[in-house]
């Protein structure tokens, strides 16, 4: 990977690309992620090299894809700035636009807009000890978050690096290889468990929450990153007050229901925030000021 500069990304991909418009993106690599089939990984490489060479994001950020014909949904992006000569999605199979994403094959084109959003606050985070927390699906945009934080010319940046994941089965956690990698790192503590215990399984047994608590990754000089299902989260916060993480060094990322990705449909707005716009990634600070919308 290139030397990567810490800084955030402007919301479009170029001041001369349109918003509204797709930009086509040919399928370069597909992988099952799950055991039940459910979560696939998608690797595009844009058809216009102009528009590829005009495409920067940060971690945290997301996309719109479009299966012509089918519909638009939104992801979160999953690979890692400059990580290869292209861009990745994890699609949970849930609807009828994702149902069609996971019928695609390598040499398929669909449209992509973006990217969106603002994304994880590295600038902020640098010198400090990280815990990344995450639950499920929702590790999508950890793995873009974590394999740039491990980047050679990047780690030194960076105080302790504690990762919490979980998932219901040892089948359904994400990206299985990069986590046996991680594993064996001197520079990551990394502690892996499931709900439901199962043969061989070397790794914790028990919901995440129970985890952060038993790994009790220290909040002096730290930031924590938080990201899953809407009951891990909110049984994980009480957990970090506990530890002493104040709401201002927690971060988490909003999934909302989201439409045009610009924050002109009002389709994700809570409070005076468009979670397209001004999120998806937001402090607990920020959330404890708006209105409860769930």
């Amino acid at each position: 990977m290139s030397d990567m500069t810490i800084v955030q990304s402007t919301p479009l991909s170029s001041p001369a690309q349109n918003p509204y418009l797709p930009m086509l993106c040919r399928i370069t690599r597909t992988r099952v992620e799950s055991e039940d089939g459910s979560l696939k990984s998608l690797d595009l490489k844009f058809e216009s090299p102009a528009e590829g060479a005009s495409f920067h994001f940060d971690p945290g950020q997301f996309c719109s894809l479009s299966v012509f014909g089918v519909g638009e949904a939104h992801f979160g992006i999953a690979s890692a700035p400059g990580e290869f000569a292209g861009v990745r999605f994890t699609i949970s199979r849930t609807g009828s636009v994702t149902q069609a994403l996971h019928r695609l094959e390598v040499g398929d084109v669909i449209g992509l807009r973006g990217p969106f959003g603002n994304a994880f606050p590295l600038a902020t985070f640098a010198g400090h000890d990280l815990a990344v927390i995450g639950g499920g699906f929702a590790f999508t945009t950890l793995r873009s978050l974590l394999v740039t934080l491990l980047q050679p010319d990047v780690r030194p940046r960076f105080g302790r690096i504690t990762v919490i994941y979980g998932a219901r089965t040892p089948g359904m956690l994400l990206y299985r290889e990069e986590l046996e990698a991680w594993a064996v790192r001197n520079d990551v503590d990394l502690w892996l468990t499931v709900d439901t215990p199962a043969p061989n399984w070397p790794h914790q047994v028990g919901f995440v929450p129970a985890i952060v608590e038993k790994a009790a990754p220290a909040a002096a000089n730290a930031y924590a990153i938080v990201c899953g299902p809407p009951a891990m989260l909110r049984f994980t916060r009480p957990v970090l007050n506990q530890l002493g993480f104040p709401a201002e060094r927690v971060y988490t990322s909003l999934e909302r229901r989201m439409k045009c990705g610009l924050g002109k449909c009002g389709r994700c707005n809570i409070g005076p925030y468009y979670v397209c716009r001004d999120g998806p990634v937001f402090s607990y600070a920020q959330l404890d000021s708006l209105p409860d919308e769930g």
